[in-house]
């Protein structure tokens, strides 16, 4: 949402406002320039030897303030980090995002920062200077300040306050408890009047420490001039005042040694599970005013897309390819056929760069011309080939696994950043279709976009809808192995090895990189020590709806004598050879995003006259409501463990 308050009482007018006074006040937990002798003690650190920092306190607040233009955002910051290795010296460079829209933009105030070292028992603080201070221009409505803190050591202790005002009370301020290194205390206050509803949406596994609420009366004088509107009633007033008493919600939390949080496989991104609160505003209603609904409604933004020239209005675009549709449907009657078929025609027509965007900055057929577009250049022209093909297409928009989860109860653009085709089919049935990726087979759904669910955008407002994001695909990997073991205990025989569904894209894109002899090398040689390949055949390189297999001939040489006792572990070479989940305690879901299947089947032959001692237990473990199962077979035959 980007419409700005303001309470003004007119042009003629001159309007002075007080401050808020508010009765509810609390110590701060942490004061700018004092520092705890602890801090500069090694023990006090012991527990935390495996970070590179550590945040010792964190401490934010933020408040609804006003001047004659409107209402304002003012948030308040200090934080003070101990540096505990090198690793940790980015720390000391913090980055402020700022937004601009129009003349309008948020403004940083009373930056300080002091870096404090211990030498020769003496303590010394060294001042961030204006020389370490920077402005970037991210785009046209985001800037950063950045700046940097001096003279960082392993031991230091950096601290930086300051201050940032907004115009825009939509853009409340959010705060992190949690980050990448541990927390010692991180603490947020948001005070709020009565006339501003902020939804608030806490996410994380932390647990808080002070939750707290309490409710204050403000205050604050109207003062105007002139002839104007007042805005509290709408009435034309010449001068005058008035008093305003808000009740104001005094909102405190706090965590208390946060751990640090570690990316781990099979997850989306951090921000969907990292200790946070986000604010978006809701709605306002002023003194003597209804209530103004400013979050608005999925309808509008359905409405918003299809007007758009980047969006909506490209999808009756296509007619440069007229004639190529019109083979396609000739050729294919069958619809699913048919839009398989244009989704080959859209991958040839614009090759994707690697950026995924919602909208087309420069238009479909721009990006025709250069062969080369983001997702929505792509799949924007992939829908508009499909309704030319007299196929019922629509764009399905949706939120990325890296930029997180959409929340349907709020309705934010922002929120998206991919589009995709969504065709409906005669008795019910729907497909979604993408054509980013040259070497994906029919139908098979970028991983990337495997993030529980999107919105349908419609012509008509009212037909828009969640669908949920799936795949039928798996990742498919099948290996089978036939091999003899000698004396030494070496080992020869063939492998043959399956990949198909995501696993096979995996596979055929790195092929496509590397070549044959190089996609063998990394692939087999060099993660198997001691293999030697003697002569390898790919099958269905280019039958993208099938495996992509592979056979191998391969030589594991043994000692340098013969022994009389073997130790064979079946599965050195084979499967996965550490646990991928490294936390002992993962409190976050494993999100795979897509159905594995695995499965191994190796034959070994025993060298003439050894026989099994003793064989690996078998194993079958099920884990609850379907969610997985393995299964470890080991089953003697003549001469044979297999």
């Amino acid at each position: 949402m980007t419409t700005r308050l303001l309470l003004s009482c007119g042009l003629a007018a001159g309007l002075i406002l007080t401050n808020f006074t508010q009765a509810h006040a609390q110590a701060d937990p942490i004061k700018f320039g004092k520092l705890d002798p602890k801090d500069f003690d090694a023990k006090n650190f012991v527990a935390d030897s495996g970070a590179e920092a550590v945040i010792l306190c964190d401490f934010g607040r933020s408040r609804i303030d006003h001047q004659p233009e409107g209402f304002l955002v003012v948030f308040d910051r200090v934080t003070r980090i101990k540096i505990l290795k090198k690793s940790g010296y980015d720390w000391a460079t913090v980055r402020i995002p700022l937004y601009k829209k129009n003349s309008d933009e948020e403004q940083v105030k009373g930056l300080k920062g002091f870096t404090y070292n211990m030498v020769n028992g003496e303590l010394v603080k060294e001042k961030l200077e204006s020389s370490g201070i920077f402005s970037e221009q991210v785009d046209a409505n985001h800037s950063v300040r950045k700046f940097t803190l001096p003279n960082v050591k392993e031991g230091s202790v950096i601290e930086f306050t300051y201050s940032v005002t907004s115009d825009f009370v939509y853009n409340f301020q959010d705060w992190q408890f949690q980050q990448s290194i541990p927390v010692r205390w991180s603490e947020y206050r948001a005070n709020i009047p009565e006339y501003f509803n902020y939804k608030m949406l806490m996410q994380g596994y932390e647990p808080l420490a002070l939750n707290e609420h309490p409710i204050s009366t403000g205050q604050m004088t109207i003062r105007w001039s002139g002839q104007g509107v007042n805005a509290l009633n709408g009435e034309r007033q010449s001068a005058g005042s008035e008093t305003l008493t808000p009740q104001v919600t005094n909102h405190r939390w706090a965590m208390k040694d946060v751990p640090a949080f570690r990316d781990e496989p099979f997850m989306t991104t951090r921000q969907d599970y990292i200790a946070r609160i986000n604010f978006e505003l809701a709605g306002v209603r002023m003194p003597e005013q209804p209530y103004q609904n400013t979050m608005g409604t999925w309808a509008k933004i359905n409405d918003e897309l299809m007007g758009s020239e980047s969006f909506g209005m490209q999808l009756n675009r296509a007619g440069f390819l007229k004639a190529e549709v019109a083979a396609i449907v000739a050729k294919y009657p069958n619809p699913e056929e048919r839009a398989f078929a244009l989704v080959e025609l859209a991958k040839r027509s614009i090759a994707h760069n690697g950026d995924d965007e919602l909208s087309s900055d420069n238009g479909i057929r721009k990006a025709f011309e250069q062969h080369r577009g983001s997702t929505a250049d792509v799949n924007l022209l992939l829908i508009a080939l499909l309704r030319d093909a007299d196929l019922v297409a629509s764009p399905l928009i949706l939120s990325t696994r890296n930029h997180g989860r959409i929340d349907e109860s709020v309705p934010l653009i922002s929120r998206f950043n991919y589009v995709m085709a969504h065709v409906a089919l005669p008795e019910g049935k729907e497909l979604l279709l993408d054509a980013t990726d040259a070497l994906a087979m029919p139908g098979l759904l970028p991983e990337r976009c495997l993030n529980t669910q999107g919105r349908l955008i419609t012509k008509k407002a009212a037909d828009g809808r969640w669908l949920p994001i799936a795949s039928a695909q798996r990742y498919v990997h099948f290996q089978m192995a036939q091999l003899v073991l000698d004396e030494r205990g070496g080992l020869s025989g063939k492998v043959h090895d399956e990949h198909g569904g995501y696993q096979g894209l995996h596979a055929r894109t790195k092929l496509h990189a590397d070549g044959e002899k190089k996609y063998v090398e990394n692939n087999y040689l060099k993660p198997h020590d001691g293999w030697e390949i003697s002569k390898y055949t790919f099958q269905q390189k280019d039958m993208l709806s099938k495996p992509l297999a592979l056979d191998l001939e391969v030589k594991v040489p043994g000692g340098e004598a013969a022994a009389s006792t073997i130790y064979l572990s079946p599965m050195r070479y084979f499967g996965e050879s550490r646990n991928p989940f490294l936390l002992e305690n993962r409190l976050f879901p494993v999100d795979f995003g897509a159905a594995h299947d695995e499965t191994l089947m190796l034959t070994y032959t025993l060298p003439a006259g050894y026989e099994v001692e003793e064989l690996p237990k078998s194993l079958l473990v099920s884990l609850p409501d379907n969610g997985g199962r393995f299964q470890y077979s080991v089953t003697p035959g003549p001469r044979a463990c297999r």
